[in-house]
C-alpha cells in the first residue's frame, strides 16, 4: 500500500500554500529560549563531596556560587544581544538565559573547605568533609 498525497481539486494552490505556510519554520532566524538544565554529577569520596555541573560555552565569570546556612547555591547568567542595522531598520534580538540550583549540605561537610574550577566546559565544586567524617584507613588489633 502506498500513501498518496492529493490536494483540494477545486483549490490546488490554496493547498499548497497552507502546506508551505505550516511546514515551515518561521522562528528558523530568531534565538532559541534556552529553557534546558544543565546536568548535575554528585559523588562521595573517602574525603570529599564532589558536585560537577555541565556547562559547556560560559566563562567562570558567568557562575556565581554562595553558601548560606548549609545550603550551596550556584547560579548563571548570560545575557547577549544581536544588532543589525541598514539602511531603513533596525533589528536588535536579546537572548537570556539563566540558571540557579540549591544543595543542602550534609551535616559531615565542613563548608570552609570548598574548592571551585571551571574546566572545558564542567564547573566541578569539590566539598572536604570533617575530620570527624573522613573514612579511616583499616587497622589491626594485635591479640596479647
Amino acid at each position: 500500500m502506498a500513501l498518496v498525497r492529493r490536494t483540494n481539486p477545486m483549490f490546488p494552490m490554496l493547498s499548497d500554500l497552507l502546506e508551505d505556510f505550516f511546514s515551515t519554520d518561521i522562528f528558523k532566524d530568531m534565538p532559541a529560549v534556552q529553557s534546558s538544565i544543565p546536568a548535575v554529577n554528585i559523588k562521595e569520596t573517602d574525603k570529599a563531596y564532589v558536585i560537577e555541573l555541565a556547562a559547556p560555552g560560559l566563562k567562570k565569570e558567568d557562575f556565581e556560587i554562595d553558601l548560606d546556612n548549609n545550603v550551596l547555591t550556584i547560579s548563571y547568567q548570560k545575557k547577549d544581544e544581536k544588532k543589525e542595522e541598514e539602511a531603513n531598520y533596525t533589528r536588535r534580538e536579546f537572548f537570556f538565559t539563566e540558571f540557579k540550583r540549591s544543595f543542602t549540605l550534609p551535616e559531615t561537610a565542613d563548608v570552609e573547605k570548598i574548592d571551585a574550577k571551571y574546566k572545558d566546559g564542567i564547573l566541578e565544586i569539590t566539598i572536604e568533609k570533617k575530620d570527624e567524617a573522613k573514612v579511616k584507613p583499616r587497622k589491626k588489633i594485635q591479640i596479647k
